[in-house]
């Protein structure tokens, strides 16, 4: 049997997510996958045994985001991060910018606990309008 009739290398999508490491764990990424989180082209999918090879595209949510990623390589092992990055082309869209800036920190406008003279000039109001 030659290398061009081998069967494409594939692997799980739960051990792949965490090879790529975008899960600290694989429970993480088998859990996530379970719920049906994640899409294969498209596909939703719920089985953590599905089988991914090089060109599927992976579709899931991660914080705030939605990732987009093409897997490039199955992995052979959970390497260090240059090597996970090297499994996969990031396709998530740019974050659009900031329309506005992100508003500062409030001013302080005379708020809040009293000073010991404003106690006293409020203790002086006080009397007088009962008097």
């Amino acid at each position: 049997m030659s290398t061009a009739d081998a069967p494409a290398a594939k692997l799980r999508l739960d051990k792949w997510l965490w090879f790529a490491r975008f899960f600290k764990t694989r429970s993480l990424a088998a859990t996530r996958v379970a719920a049906g989180d994640v899409r294969v082209n498209g596909d939703r999918v719920t089985k953590r045994a599905t089988n991914i090879s090089a060109g599927d595209t992976l579709t899931f949510a991660q914080g705030d985001t939605v990732r987009v990623i093409r897997v490039l390589g199955i992995g052979t092992r959970r390497g260090p991060a240059p090597e996970a990055q090297a499994l996969y082309d990031d396709l998530t869209p740019a974050a659009p910018p900031l329309k506005d800036k992100p508003p500062e920190n409030p001013a302080y406008e005379g708020k809040g606990r009293p000073t010991k003279r404003d106690r006293r000039k409020a203790d002086l109001s006080r009397a007088r309008h009962l008097e």
